[in-house]
């Protein structure tokens, strides 16, 4: 752990609860000593076929983090939807809401070279059949402490949710992944925005990562930074660096998705936004040394076991 302030472990305060509006996909991920070049065939090493998704990676990882999550989205009425919402279910997520769409569910193609960098191909499936939210569904969002919103799912559900949060008091996270322009009406509606360096490129237009420009798009802003950490900014001034924690990498593939959805437990819990950015921070350390996505989500006592230097 690079960070030298002493940290304070106190009792986890009542659940936060937490909504995640996105995406649920199955991910086929296959192993090799490094990814291919366009064109080439390279010889895997394994295979693994792993529930994930980056909507219910976040929802499974604030679940995991401490939060009282529920997941609204679609999955298809195939084998794998079966799987996802399995896998949510017994990852303490709440699925009463999840819809089943006839037809296929959304999977990820996914390629891990041994230095655990990724390439990943979504195909959106019945993900694309969540539109139009039902009034229970604005109501899971309505008494929510946050929701948790990426760009997996179609944009108008996502600015759909957003408006109805912040008609709500319910603050706002989204996770701008993958990169694609984002609508005037759901920038409005943002509390939070959280991106990588490619994504901040892209929703920006700049050439390199610009928090100023970042910050003209939404109020806060964390832009992480892989190996480097990670950088919170708010527009009134407020700008900080958090400090990577050190650990040997399996596999990224899920890492922005451990660390967002102990972001928006930590901030739920009421813990000042950068104090929670550290312990997300944390958490999505302790992902990488997991190969997979929604297996490798690590427990709270995994995040405060790393973020406390245990």
């Amino acid at each position: 752990m690079s960070e030298s302030t002493e940290r304070t472990h106190m009792p986890a305060p009542p659940e936060p609860g937490i909504v995640v509006a996105g995406s649920a996909n199955m991910d086929l991920v296959g192993l090799a000593e490094r990814l291919p070049l366009p064109g080439e065939t390279v010889l895997g090493d394994d295979f693994l076929m792993v529930p994930g998704g980056k909507g219910a990676n976040q929802a499974i990882a604030a679940a995991r983090a401490g939060g009282r999550c529920t997941f609204l989205g679609a999955i298809g009425s195939d084998a794998f939807g079966v799987t996802l919402k399995a896998r949510l279910a017994a990852s303490g997520v709440d699925t009463d809401h999840v819809r089943v769409s006839y037809g296929p569910s959304g999977v990820a193609v996914i390629m891990v070279d041994r230095r655990g960098e990724n390439s990943i191909i979504v195909s959106p499936g019945a993900n694309s059949t969540f539109t139009d939210l039902t009034a229970a569904e604005r109501a899971v969002i309505g008494a929510a402490d946050v929701l948790v919103c990426q760009q997996e799912i179609p944009a108008a559900t996502v600015t759909e949710a957003a408006r109805v949060a912040r008609a709500a008091g319910t603050r706002v996270v989204l996770n701008a992944a993958p990169a694609r322009p984002l609508p005037p009406d759901l920038l409005a509606a943002v509390d939070l925005l959280v991106v990588n360096e490619n994504e901040a490129r892209a929703v920006t237009g700049q050439a390199e990562p610009d928090v100023d420009a970042l910050l003209a798009l939404a109020p806060r802003v964390v832009l992480t930074l892989g190996a480097d950490g990670a950088r919170y900014a708010e527009r009134d001034g407020r700008d900080e660096r958090i400090g990577a924690y050190r650990v040997a990498v399996a596999d990224s593939t899920a890492a922005g998705d451990a660390f967002t959805g102990a972001l928006a437990v930590a901030w739920g819990e009421g813990r000042d936004l950068v104090e929670a950015v550290r312990w997300a921070a944390a958490a999505g350390a302790a992902c990488v040394r997991t190969v997979g996505a929604s297996v490798s989500l690590p427990t709270r006592a995994d995040i405060d076991a790393l973020y406390g230097g245990d």
